[in-house]
């Protein structure tokens, strides 16, 4: 039963692909505050399909270096195709440290990047430590973990008890910190990420939160519920009334089929925390 609360990284690379694509404007809008004149050197660290990398070569241009970092061979693929030779990409396992970077940009970089990676280590303290020390003097090393989960369905769907994408929510937080209780090392962060960052070493702490509301897209929407609804339920954090709910709105042959319904939606907002090191 532990296997379900381990991410399989090859069954996501496609997921993360689409992601890549979707969350371009995003992208783009956080790369335009992080990214500063003179730049030269960024990395991606858990650089997923590969959007950020790419839009990273974008805005530090030709004479720039951007190294997309990952653990999964499948998820590299993937993100090679995305990033059509901008980027550099090396895969390496950092649950152990990050002396794989350190390896790769030994000169330091002006952007680190870490996008919903750092809470797959172990110690994230000591994550965020390693990854500050991988910066120039002025760099900034940006996180973009918390904001609020995307939500996509009226709190009364008509079938099953009312509520029930927020029980949905709380079942994937349950699963949250089971996945991370069987980390190697794992140890609790008791505060927040602004001050994990300042814990570093870091200066000019800063967050900032991005509202997402892009059109919702009923075939994603009930893809993301079907993925996460049958691992939730056998681990026993969906009560089988909740997980039969699903089962019939995820139906294609149920007049309850989610992709009938015309009252989606798809809203959520996403934190970014980025600090950076003194001159």
């Amino acid at each position: 039963m532990d296997d379900h609360f381990e991410v399989d990284w090859t069954e996501a690379a496609d997921r993360l692909a689409s992601a890549a694509r979707t969350d371009a404007d995003w992208y783009r809008s956080v790369a335009a505050v992080l990214v500063t004149p003179g730049d030269r050197v960024a990395v991606d660290v858990g650089c997923g399909g590969g959007g950020m990398a790419a839009v990273l070569a974008a805005a530090i241009g030709a004479q720039g270096r951007v190294v997309g970092v990952d653990g999964a061979a499948d998820v590299l693929d993937r993100a090679r195709a995305m990033a059509a030779g901008t980027v550099e990409f090396v895969e390496a396992d950092l649950h152990h440290g990050m002396a794989p970077l350190r390896d790769v940009v030994p000169d330091g970089a002006d952007v680190v990047w870490a996008s919903a990676s750092v809470h797959h280590l172990g110690d994230q303290q000591a994550a965020v430590d390693e990854l500050a020390a991988l910066l120039r003097p002025g760099g900034r090393l940006a996180l973009a973990e918390g904001g609020l989960t995307a939500r996509h369905l009226p709190y009364d769907v008509g079938v099953g008890e009312p509520g029930l994408e927020g029980r949905l929510q709380a079942a994937n937080e349950a699963w949250f910190n089971g996945m991370r209780a069987r980390l190697p090392g794992s140890v609790r962060m008791p505060y927040g990420w602004s001050a994990a960052l300042r814990r570093a070493g870091l200066t000019s702490v800063t967050s900032r939160s991005w509202l997402l509301e892009p059109a919702p897209d009923p075939t994603a929407i009930t893809d993301k519920f079907a993925h996460r609804v049958p691992r939730l339920h056998e681990l026993g954090l969906l009560t089988d009334a909740d997980a039969a709910t699903w089962r019939t709105l995820l139906d294609p042959s149920a007049p309850e089929w989610l992709g009938t319904r015309d009252d989606l939606f798809h809203v959520e907002a996403r934190t970014v925390h980025w600090g950076t090191r003194s001159r």
